[in-house]
């Protein structure tokens, strides 16, 4: 048996695993995940993906495995930022916190499907047309200026043309029916609030895919590395939301911390012809960029009140 083809088949076993768990998880805490269980399941999810390095670096070697903890690295940087939208649409929608845990477990569930789909087309599209490397690192360069100028991921939920579209074609009832995305009245389907919800955080994904896969790609087009990478950082974004959403405010060197990423890995992919840096030192760069940025954010004293 082929180091890929066992390494396919663990991922294959221990993602649906850990998502089985998850969904176990969800009916135990229905109402919401406090933040230590919810630490110790991104924890979990973290401990999952080394592990999975681990067997990457025995089978395939040093090379592969350094390509996969960097991929993951960024990609799980990159989805903080998910986490910063799923709260600016939950608020804006006046999602309970007892509901948000089932709108996140059926929205990574539809996100692992499509980063698969998304990374499947981009390898096929780069191995085919080697001129879109350059436009896909001009476009992560030009994307990482407009997050550190503040110009990119600010979502107005009432104005997503998806969610727009379904208030105006669907029944949808006037008030949450628990966690319950459709409901029977008067023998008629009707959409609940918690439904446009979801479809509000899957078009949103779609968006940040538009970022994050390329940057996957800047760091490798193995099939295997860049998919596998990018599925064990999105799997346990759940979690990690109910574990960060109450420090993220406090980041607030964050979004200048993934600009300075994306533009990275697009420098990266526009020099890939002329100069390629070792992956080793892109990791590290990447890890010493968030590393600054927590510490500066979280050392930040707030502003003293004025004397009158």
């Amino acid at each position: 048996m082929s180091p890929d083809l066992v390494l396919w088949l663990v991922f294959a076993a221990a993602v649906p695993a850990m998502l089985a768990l998850d969904l176990g998880l969800h009916r135990r805490y229905g109402d919401a995940l406090d933040v230590r269980t919810a630490v110790l399941w991104s924890l979990g999810w973290i401990a999952l993906a080394l592990g999975y390095a681990g067997l990457v670096l025995a089978l395939r070697g040093t090379t592969p495995a350094v390509y996969f903890v960097t991929a993951y690295v960024v990609e799980k940087s990159l989805s903080v930022d998910n986490i910063f939208v799923f709260l600016i649409i939950f608020g804006y929608f006046g999602v309970p916190p007892r509901y948000q845990h089932r709108v996140l477990l059926w929205g990574v569930l539809s996100v692992v499907v499509l980063r698969g789909v998304f990374i499947a087309a981009g390898v096929a599209a780069i191995h085919r047309l080697e001129w879109l490397t350059y436009v896909l690192g001009a476009f992560l360069v030009y994307t990482g200026v407009q997050v550190a100028r503040g110009k990119h991921d600010r979502p107005d939920p009432g104005g997503n043309p998806v969610v727009r579209f379904l208030g105006r074609r669907l029944r949808v009832t006037d008030d949450f029916e628990g966690a319950r995305f459709f409901v029977v009245r008067r023998g008629r389907y009707y959409a609940t609030p918690l439904f446009i919800v979801l479809m509000a955080i899957e078009t949103t994904d779609l968006v940040f895919a538009v970022d994050s896969v390329p940057a996957v790609l800047a760091i490798t087009t193995d099939p295997l590395i860049a998919f596998t990478s990018n599925i064990f950082a999105v799997a346990g974004l759940r979690a990690l939301y109910f574990a960060l959403a109450g420090l993220l405010p406090r980041l607030r060197y964050l979004h200048h911390a993934l600009a300075a990423i994306l533009m990275l890995v697009g420098v990266k992919m526009l020099a890939a012809e002329w100069y390629h840096p070792p992956t080793g030192v892109t990791l590290a760069v990447v890890a010493l960029i968030l590393a600054a940025a927590v510490v500066l954010s979280l050392r930040r004293l707030p502003p003293r009140p004025e004397k009158r």
